[in-house]
């Protein structure tokens, strides 16, 4: 059965042998001081980009900043860190010639870091280079150019906005001038106040003619009376008298139907230029309306050109820093450090309990011994 653990004894055990643990924690701070030293120094620079929400937002709604919004943000992280942005980057401070012939990629990981800080609206941008100087120059570079691309998105956005209202503008006012025309045709090859006075006059000349067919038939009634009471050439003169009348009876009746006839087809001819410019009046107050409308929409989407999305704004560029962002000093020497105190205390830990299990090995087996000599 194992022993017990002796915590004085591991103690002492340590101390005894505190020399080895020294050497190995000075051996390994020297080591990582030889080697902090000849590694290549590393400058980080960030630049920080606000991001405002729309200009004709709610005030109290853009102070409001949902997870949900702050999720849509990341999409300006994908624009920061696009492949054509950092290959601009690469041509324009020759990164090859700096970092050598390395992927695209791998280099884009090294060199470039995208982070949008955690519940805020601001964007950091950070470059890496061995030069202090061209890792600022890199991150302002990368962030006036995502605030350069996100405007152009924006603005190629409106111009293609405004260009299909403007077209809809265009064909509204055509259709509009198109109706235009139609009315002025229709006034002038078809005009109704003519056709209004014959209608009038046809009505005035109906009543009379209606009233001469009532005095004819009342003569006739009374040339009818008449002859039954008179005899010879009154008679004669009687019936010749209501032989005219109904002659003029016969022409007035005509002339009665002539004029219905006419007076009909004038109706229609009236009702159907009444019925064109109506339609045509119509139109003309749904074009115009739908051309103002258009026109207020067209006003307004050009006053709110470059507004609609969000805003980039780079409010800090960065500065040239001036302590390198690897190697680390401090941090090097006290993980080396670390380092040197826990192996050797691990190692002398294993080998105390392999010690003490070799001392209780014989220990049991001299037990036996003796036990056997004593039987």
């Amino acid at each position: 059965m194992p022993e017990a653990f002796d915590a004085f004894r591991y103690i002492g055990y340590m101390r005894s042998r505190w020399r080895w643990i020294a050497v190995s924690c000075a051996t390994a701070v020297v080591l990582a001081l030889v080697v902090t030293v000849n590694m290549p120094r590393q400058y980080t620079a960030t630049a920080r980009i606000v991001i405002d929400p729309p200009a004709g937002a709610d005030l109290r709604s853009a102070m409001a900043v949902s997870p949900v919004y702050l999720e849509s943000l990341k999409t300006y992280e994908e624009v920061a860190s696009g492949d054509s942005l950092f290959q601009q980057a690469m041509q324009r401070f020759d990164l090859h010639s700096m970092l050598g012939a390395a992927p695209m990629e791998s280099m884009k990981k090294r060199v470039l870091k995208v982070d949008l800080v955690r519940n805020t609206r601001i964007l950091e941008i950070s470059g890496t280079l061995p030069d202090a100087s061209k890792a600022q120059a890199l991150a302002q570079f990368m962030a006036d150019s995502t605030v350069s691309l996100t405007r152009s998105v924006i603005s190629e956005g409106d111009h293609d906005l405004l260009r299909a209202m403007e077209e809809q503008e265009r064909e509204t006012r055509e259709r509009l001038a198109g109706i235009e025309k139609d009315w002025a045709q229709s006034l002038a090859n078809e005009p109704i106040n003519q056709l209004q006075a014959d209608l009038k006059s046809n009505a005035e000349l109906r009543a009379t003619l209606e009233q001469q067919v009532v005095n004819v038939q009342q003569e006739i009634a009374d040339a009818a009376e008449r002859e039954k009471s008179a005899a010879g050439a009154e008679l004669l003169e009687i019936r010749r008298e209501a032989s005219n009348a109904h002659a003029r009876l016969d022409e007035i009746q005509k002339q009665l139907q002539l004029l219905t006839r006419r007076s009909a087809e004038q109706e229609k001819v009236l009702a159907g230029r009444l019925a064109h410019r109506d339609k045509l009046d119509n139109d003309r107050k749904t074009s115009l309306a739908s051309l103002t409308a258009i026109e207020t929409r067209l006003r307004e989407a050009r006053g709110d050109a470059g507004y609609r999305g969000e805003r980039l704004r780079v409010i800090d560029p960065g500065t040239v820093p001036e302590r390198p962002s690897s190697p680390s000093l401090p941090l090097n020497v006290g993980a080396a450090l670390l380092l040197g105190l826990v192996l050797p205390i691990l190692y002398l830990t294993l080998q105390l309990g392999y010690e003490e299990q070799r001392a209780g090995g014989r220990r049991s087996v001299l037990r036996t011994v003796a036990k056997a000599r004593d039987e």
